[in-house]
Formats: C-alpha cells, structure tokens, sequence
C-alpha cells in the first residue's frame, strides 16, 4: 500500500495541525505547499477519491481545463520547486496576443517584447499543475493529505475552528482555510454571503488541431455572441493545437456540445474567420456555466477564503487561478509573518492584513470584466464604432499597451516575496 492510500485510509486524530485547508485543488494545494515548506503542520482536505496519475498526466491529447499562467504566478511555481515538472510535462508560452472585434474593424495585437518581458504568459492544463503541487506535498513532511474527505459541519474551537467531516469525524486547528471552489460548502457553513452575477453565460471547451501553427500567439475574437478565445497548445512538438475557450449564451452552449466534431469545427473556424485555417475537433466539448461571485469578507476569526471560494471571474482575461494563486502567496505570508511573532497561525490581525491585500484588487479585476462583457456585449452602433476605435487607438499607443500587458502579466500592486 502507498503512502498516500496509507494516508487517505488511516484513522486522523481530531489535532488537524496549525491549520486545516479544504479543498485539493491548485489553489489549495498551493497554500498547503507554501506552509509546509515553512514547517507548519497542518492538514489538507480533499473530497477527491485519491491524487492525480502523475504518469497520466500531460502524456497524449491535452485536458479541457487550461489556465493562462501569467510570469508571476510562474515565479511563485518556480518557487515551490513544481515549475520544472511541469515543463517536464506540457506548458506552452505565448509571446503575443491578438484581439479582435468580429464586427467590425478594431484589433490590438502585443508582444513580449513591447513589454520588456520574456513571455506574456503559459497556457497549462490544470491538471498538470496540480501534478506537479501534488509531487511537492508528497514531499512534505508535515502536510497529512486526506483523500475522499468531505466536510459537513463547521463549528467553534479554542482557539479557531473545528471542522465535521461526513461520518462524524472532527479536525480542530487554529485556522480554517476554505478552498474548495464557487460553490464552496465551508463558505456556506461560515454563513459567509456572497454576490453573484449570473453573466448569461457558459463556456465550451474543447481541444482543437489547426492547419496551421499557432505560432505562440493567443488570439480572442470578440462576437456578437461572446469572446471566443483560441490558446496555443504544443503537442509532442506539434504547434498547431489550441484549447478553445468560446463564451455564449447556455443554450446555445448546449447546441455547441451537441454537435457532431465536423460541424462543430465548422461552427469555430466560421466564427474564427478561418484564421489558423481549416479546424479539426480533437476531444469532445464540454459546456462551463459562467457565474460570477464575490465573497462579502474574505476571513472570521479562525477562518479564510481563498481563490474561487473567494472569488470567481469570467474567463475573459484568464485570470481566475491566477488570482487564487496570489491569494494563496500573500495568506501565507502573513501567516508566517504572523507566526514569526506569536505562538498561534492565523491570528485575526494577520488574517485582516490578507484580506485588505487581496480584496480590493480581486474586486478591481471582477469590476473590470464586467465592464469588458458590457463594451463588447453592447449592440448599439455607436458603441461599436467606440469600440473599435478604441481598440485600434491602443494598437497604436505602444505606453498604454505596455501598462495593459504588465497589468496582465500580474504586476499590479505589492507582490508577496515568493512571486517578486
């Protein structure tokens, strides 16, 4: 038997350590990744059967689910010794972007080079991410992971949290940091409210093979119906793969899904103005619904929220794990700072000074997409000539689109030291 099957199969003792994250994802793992190495004893919750196949993972034809790696969310993997399994694996940098208005003639192109940086950015699948935190907690030596863990009540502990795992077993720590996605439970559980805006709404994703090479270009055509994004893929050295990201209304969403691969190749290399010429559907397509939340408060005593439990973000900008990643690079920062001068994680002051950090600049972007989706959402001609206007004004303004592509890049703020 394995470590990890001994782990997910053994009585747990109600201590869960100086902390208890829920939720194994990137971000969660992230944070359990950074405390541990930092000697914090803590356990990791994970409603999940068992960890990734790592030999599985990154191997044959790509996974739906890709992230957009900005350079400081690479520093901060780089940091954690997960960056150089994942080139083992599959990351793909892009050294431009284009933009487009299907309606009408406005385009902005960027490059690498005009904003002084080696890439804009990696395209990586989630799951390969997740691999490589995976390798690195296995590591760990005072990480305990806990495979097929889920959570059914919260309650007060002295001092913090105690967690009621399905089946009545209870975990106490001084902190309780819920990661586990949108929809999150713990949130809930805390009572925690949130504010969500349904976009209208849902993303098809799917892998396709061009005929041409994508040539480390990520390009978003703007339609009437929503952004359709083609992200460059390199695949056992062949650059013609893109994971497609098309954001459209659920039924017609649904419609997408439902079609055979050649007519939904059809459908994408209409809508893509047959830019990497003809396509090829390479793995069927799967619909995302599109709800964007926001946390009221980020912490209670003996409690956070991190990434989408916190947050979440219309793909637009491909920033959502990104912001989940700094969220989990600046808690453990104060956490540690907080550490270093008391005898207790998480104490309610540290826990303020994340949520000051973070809140206002997940608002910031979450308040930027939604003015994105009404730019180019919006039919009126006279917003569509400003639109396009606009668009073609900034391809020529080489200072604004250097402040656009740095502010992408994730360099917006006071950056915790694990990603400068």
């Amino acid at each position: 038997m394995s470590n990890t099957e001994e782990t997910t199969m053994r009585d747990t003792a109600s201590d869960g350590g100086e902390a208890i994250i829920v939720g194994g994802g990137m971000v969660g793992a992230a944070l359990a990744c950074l405390l541990g190495e930092a000697g914090v004893s803590l356990t990791l919750l994970d409603a999940r059967p068992g960890p990734l196949d790592a030999e599985a993972v990154g191997r044959g034809l790509p996974g739906r689910r890709v992230s957009a790696l900005t350079p400081v969310s690479q520093r901060l993997l780089e940091r954690l010794g997960a960056w150089e399994w994942m080139q083992a694996r599959r990351v793909t940098p892009y050294r431009g972007m284009r933009v487009w208005d299907a309606e009408g003639t406005g385009e902005v192109s960027f490059s690498a080079d005009e904003a002084g940086l080696p890439v804009l950015g990696h395209i990586v699948e989630n799951d390969v991410v997740l691999a490589a935190l995976e390798a690195r907690l296995a590591a760990l030596p005072t990480v305990t992971r806990r495979f097929g863990a889920r959570v059914a009540g919260l309650e007060s502990a002295s001092p913090g949290r105690a967690v009621v795992l399905e089946g009545g077993e209870r975990l106490a720590a001084p902190l309780v940091v819920a990661a586990d996605g949108a929809r999150s439970p713990l949130r809930e559980l805390a009572g925690i409210g949130v504010s969500a805006r349904d976009t209208g709404h849902a993303a098809v994703v799917t892998t396709v093979r061009n005929a041409q090479a994508h040539g480390g270009v990520a390009r978003q055509a703007f339609l009437p119906s929503g952004p359709l994004a083609f992200l460059p893929l390199t695949v056992d050295g062949d650059d013609r793969y893109c994971s497609i990201v098309w954001s459209t209304a659920p039924e017609e969403a649904e419609r997408l899904c439902g079609l055979p691969a050649e007519a939904l190749a059809a459908e994408l290399e209409t809508a893509f103005a047959a830019r990497l010429g003809p396509v090829s559907v390479m793995d069927r397509a799967q619909a995302v619904p599109l709800v964007q939340r926001h946390a009221e408060r980020y912490v209670l005593p003996g409690l956070a929220l991190v990434g989408d439990a916190a947050h979440s973000i219309h793909p637009l900008a491909g920033q959502g794990v990104n912001l989940g990643l700094m969220d989990a690079a600046v808690l453990a920062e104060e956490l540690l700072e907080g550490r270093r001068r008391t005898a207790t994680l998480g104490g309610e002051a540290w826990l303020s000074r994340y949520a000051r950090r973070r809140r206002g600049d997940n608002a910031a972007m979450l308040g930027l997409m939604d003015g994105f989706r009404w730019l180019f959402g919006a039919r009126h001609p006279a917003v569509t000539l400003a639109r396009n206007l606009g668009m073609s004004g900034v391809d020529r303004l080489a200072p604004v689109k250097r402040l656009l592509m740095q502010q992408a890049a994730g360099k917006r703020g006071r950056l915790p030291a694990a990603c400068r």
